[in-house]
């Protein structure tokens, strides 16, 4: 029997207690899965059309509260207002885009001799959803809309500090009219709660976005039990600046590209690599670019970058940027709240801890380079693969590097990873598997063939 406990929710910009919620026990998710998996046989019974519909009302009572889903991930999660209100909007479009191919979810006819063989594409039963607290909207949204469009049921474990916006999501769910119980949200301790799920027998598959580290954990847990997974884990993402690029457009883009969210993102580009004929001069506008952030209230519309999630977090930030380090900062507010200025670190050798480790905070390295196969090898000498992004004026050189870089999404003169039609995960220890695009529905089913003779 294990014990009741609850979470306690604080503003990381304030430091205030904003919410305590009840936490999960085992006993809960026992619960939890039953109920789901009742529910899962109702809805995967419905007409396609149906269930699309049922998606389409659910993404229309989300987008008639983006503005308080927003405003109350600015409180738990620190985020800024504008990029709280897209992450709000994500949820809605992940659903539309989701409920479009319920309908086009279908399977083939193989010839074969002596009869017809046709393949179904059936759900996978119930499905865990592990969210991470750097974007609790949309990449729970991530696992939740497709695996809902293709037939499952979905437990949704938040992470432990923001758990508020997706308790919110399913009270809008239920509003929309999906059917009660096909998309729970469970708050609770990893170790509990989501120890709970990974472990439960019927739960058929665990998506989870989080650290490495955990993310092995989960995987050997899952192997017990050959339970599908996917896995969305770290980055060290290089932003490679060849010296034919456009400097001025590329150091203009380059602080957003690693500060977005205080650098608490997976994708953030926290390994500048510039070729060397090009560095004192891309530093020189760099610098400036860095020190004009504007840190401060999330709240406020002018407010470029906020606070840190939480203390772990800050000290965890703190603890890489070492004394012995040359650094350059921009500002940052003092006194309560998680603050850590944006930083620059230069001078530093491409194998020391910052220049390799995922930090997930505002801190980037600037590394020289001397040309194309440097650039390649300098991108890759890291365990993650999961984003990057390459600046040339040079077509050729785009697709040779981009071909050379082993990482899962890449942009060239631009920093974009993520959309929602296109298809998103990493290489290496950056993950296992592949979320949005054309094929997430397909991830949350299994494929059956059957074969019917013809002879008589």
């Amino acid at each position: 029997m294990s014990h009741s406990y609850e979470l306690q929710v604080i503003d990381p910009a304030t430091e205030e207690v904003i919410a305590t919620v009840p936490g999960a026990t085992v006993e809960d998710v026992d619960a939890a899965v039953v109920r789901a998996t009742k529910a899962q046989a109702a809805w995967a019974g419905l007409a396609p059309g149906d269930r699309a519909r049922g998606l389409r009302r659910f993404a229309a009572v989300v987008d008639e509260h983006i503005e308080e889903l927003a405003r109350l991930e600015v409180r738990e999660a620190g985020h800024v207002i504008g990029n709280a209100r897209w992450e709000a909007g994500n949820v809605r479009d992940l659903l539309d885009f989701a409920a479009g191919g319920v309908e086009r979810l279908s399977g083939r006819q193989i010839p074969v001799p002596g009869g017809l063989d046709v393949t179904f594409l059936e759900p996978l039963g119930v499905v865990g959803v592990i969210a991470p607290w750097n974007f609790p909207m949309p990449i729970a949204a991530w696992g939740t809309a497709p695996a809902l469009a293709a037939g499952n049921a979905v437990i949704l474990k938040p992470a432990e500090t923001t758990p508020l916006t997706a308790l919110r999501i399913a009270e809008l769910a239920l509003e929309a009219g999906l059917p009660e119980h096909l998309f729970q949200v469970l708050p609770g301790a990893g170790d509990i709660a989501g120890n709970a799920l990974v472990e439960h027998p019927g739960v058929a598959k665990i998506v989870f976005t989080g650290s490495t580290g955990v993310g092995k954990q989960i995987m050997a847990k899952c192997a017990d039990r050959v339970k599908r997974l996917t896995l969305e884990l770290g980055g060290k993402s290089p932003n490679i600046v060849f010296a034919d690029a456009d400097i001025e457009a590329a150091a203009a883009a380059a602080p957003m590209s690693f500060l977005d969210n205080s650098g608490q993102d997976c994708c953030a580009r926290t390994r500048i690599l510039v070729q060397r004929t090009m560095y004192d001069r891309f530093l020189e506008l760099l610098v400036p670019a860095i020190e004009s952030v504007v840190v401060g209230d999330p709240a406020d519309e002018k407010t470029r970058m906020g606070p840190l999630i939480s203390r772990a977090q800050l000290e965890r930030v703190r603890s890489y940027v070492t004394d012995d380090l040359t650094v350059i900062r921009g500002k940052a507010p003092e006194g309560p709240g998680f603050w850590f200025p944006p930083t620059l670190v230069t001078g530093v050798s491409p194998d020391a801890p910052v220049a390799v480790e995922e930090v997930f905070g505002p801190v980037a390295v600037v590394l020289p380079f001397e040309d194309e196969a440097d650039a390649v090898r300098l991108a890759n000498a890291t365990e993650y693969g999961l984003s990057g992004s390459i600046w040339t004026r040079d077509v050729g050189r785009a697709v040779r590097v981009s071909r050379g870089v082993a990482a899962g999404n890449l942009s060239v003169n631009s920093h974009s990873s993520v959309r929602h039609w296109t298809p998103f995960g990493g290489y290496k220890q950056s993950g296992l598997g592949r979320e949005l695009g054309p094929d997430a529905l397909t991830a949350f089913t299994e494929t059956k063939n059957v074969f019917i003779s013809t002879e008589a």
